[in-house]
């Protein structure tokens, strides 16, 4: 089974691994950064290449023989392990017409060293956007006692469904003025694994929502936002009243940011109801929303 390493480090954006297995266009590595599809946030994309396959140019595009030896990641999937999707990296390659969908993956077999190289912009953006996704989950359920019942991200924008009749627009105008206060705070973001048991006994189970998890997961890797920077048990300057308990903890297989500065100013898009008693915030960072810098 692949060793899921983003899981460790998500900052890694190049690694070597070993071809494991080759189904059709398919690959199985031993080890992996790529993020697959999960968790409302999307798969990465990126690249592939045999490891003594050097570059034709510094733009990081293949051409000639070492396009045979390059190829584009365009699908990351977690099933009994992580499968990686690849196209032919060549300039006009598809991979179709007579020959067989394994041609795509040729010169590629078990036992080769590869280099993964992840699209790190794409990585980023949905970073940015799970952190702010955690936030938001996080000041619904503490200030509209609204828990989050689904999630999309991508990378320009993102959605939240919530337990929740209807928000109006003055609660929107509140929830965006919260999580720019929230960002503003420079709260750490750290990741740890933790017994299920212990996790049961001691996480909001409204938020972590450990019971939908298969019983077979035995360990869980929570992702937890910390207190305010400064906050030091006596300072009630940083919206908290100097409460050093993390503002959220919750179980998290996916990329976040290491502090929550780094999201940057956050707009709240609006909403829509997509239910009984079921509502959905959109939101973006301020970067991707039309006149906003």
């Amino acid at each position: 089974m692949t060793e899921e390493l983003y899981l460790a480090d998500d900052t890694v954006t190049t690694f070597e691994a070993t071809v494991e297995r080759v189904l059709d266009d398919r690959v199985v590595l031993d080890q992996t950064h790529f993020y697959p599809t999960g968790g409302g946030q999307p798969h990465d994309t990126g690249t592939l290449r045999v490891a003594d396959a050097e570059m034709a140019d510094g733009d990081g595009v293949a051409d000639g023989d070492d396009a045979d030896r390059r190829w584009r990641v365009v699908d990351v999937e977690k099933k009994d392990t992580v499968y990686h999707t690849l196209e032919p990296a060549g300039d006009g390659a598809s991979g179709a017409g007579d020959d067989s969908a394994t041609d795509t993956v040729a010169p590629l077999e078990p036992g080769t060293v590869v280099v993964g190289e992840i699209d790190a912009a794409r990585r980023r953006a949905h970073s940015r956007y799970h952190t702010a996704q955690h936030l938001l989950s996080a000041l619904l359920l503490a200030e509209f006692d609204a828990s989050t019942t689904g999630n999309q991200l991508y990378d320009d924008h993102a959605h939240l469904d919530a337990a929740y009749e209807r928000f109006d627009d003055g609660d929107l105008v509140q929830i965006e003025t919260r999580l720019n206060e929230l960002v503003a705070d420079e709260r750490p973001v750290t990741s740890y694994t933790m017994n299920r048991e212990e996790a049961e006994a001691t996480l909001d189970t409204d938020r972590t929502r450990i019971d939908l998890l298969p019983d077979s997961i035995s360990e869980l890797r929570i992702v937890e936002i910390g207190a305010a920077r400064g906050t030091d048990g006596n300072d009630g300057d940083d919206g908290d009243d100097g409460n050093k308990e993390p503002y959220d903890r919750t179980a998290c297989a996916g990329t976040h940011v290491a502090n929550t500065a780094e999201i940057g100013p956050i707009v709240v898009t609006g909403r829509e109801t997509k239910g009984s008693d079921e509502d959905r915030v959109r939101f973006a960072l301020a970067e991707h929303v039309d006149g906003k810098e």
